[in-house]
């Protein structure tokens, strides 16, 4: 992932980093870890809530839980000054993905027939 730090496609030619430049990078670095670390947990978690909704014949996707979670997103990233925008976009696409394994897992758990 890029650190967008310069201009497009500009390359440090004299072979050094500079001390902050090589800090923030590494902030970036364990932070991205960290966010992958944290969705495969989220996606762990999901992936039970979708063997229990193919369980019971649940659908998938609940819309009136997803509207909360848009509302509540936007209030965090509000108070994290982040751009409420992108967490409602970065949640959709998360939940674009669960919704698609839980219709996965609600066909392998269908009657067959």
């Amino acid at each position: 992932m890029s650190d967008q730090g310069g201009p497009a496609g500009s390359t440090d030619t004299s072979g050094t980093i500079p001390p902050e430049l090589e800090r923030l990078r590494h902030s970036i670095d364990n932070i991205d870890a960290a966010l992958v670390h944290l969705l495969a947990e989220r996606f762990k978690a999901t992936k039970q809530v979708g063997v229990l909704k193919a369980e019971r014949g649940l659908p998938a996707s609940d819309p009136a839980r997803e509207e909360r979670q848009v509302a509540r997103l936007r209030d965090l990233a509000k108070q994290a000054d982040l751009d409420p925008v992108f967490a409602e976009k970065f949640l959709a696409f998360i939940v674009g993905e669960v919704i698609r394994h839980h219709e996965a897992l609600a066909q392998d758990h269908a009657p067959r027939g």
